[in-house]
């Protein structure tokens, strides 16, 4: 098996992953590991959640990821989106149980910018009648 590249993308981050044989570990930004670099179990289930889903067996390889930008949830969730699309590329068979779940779709909600003219996006400031 060669080395499967893809990418994740979520708010303002992207996470780049490369998936080679191994021995079950996730690396993030060169030298940490995913549960050192995301503290909480919520954000280690973000990233886990493919392989629960699928059953796949994660032992056998290694996941090496960089991530930019963004904060560290929408870093992990990134992350949980390239790990899909992934097993994907490497079992077309595990694509229905991934799609079920709404782990190979993008969420393209990102922060709405600032309006001239008002506090921040939609806040106005107060009205005065007289």
């Amino acid at each position: 098996m060669e080395v499967i590249n893809t990418t994740g993308k979520r708010k303002t981050s992207i996470a780049r992953i490369y998936i080679k044989k191994g021995s079950g570990r996730i690396i993030i930004n060169d030298n940490r590991d995913y549960k050192e670099y995301f503290p909480t179990l919520t954000l280690q289930y973000y990233v886990t959640q493919p392989f629960k889903v699928t059953g796949f067996d994660l032992s056998k390889y290694d996941i090496y990821a960089n991530i930019q930008g963004g904060g560290v949830t929408g870093q992990s969730q990134a992350l949980r989106l390239a790990i899909s699309k992934a097993l994907v590329q490497m079992n077309p068979e595990l694509r229905p149980a991934l799609k079920q779940e709404k782990l190979l779709t993008r969420d393209a909600r990102i922060v709405e910018r600032k309006k001239y003219g008002r506090k921040k996006a939609r806040k106005r400031f107060q009205f005065s009648k007289r």
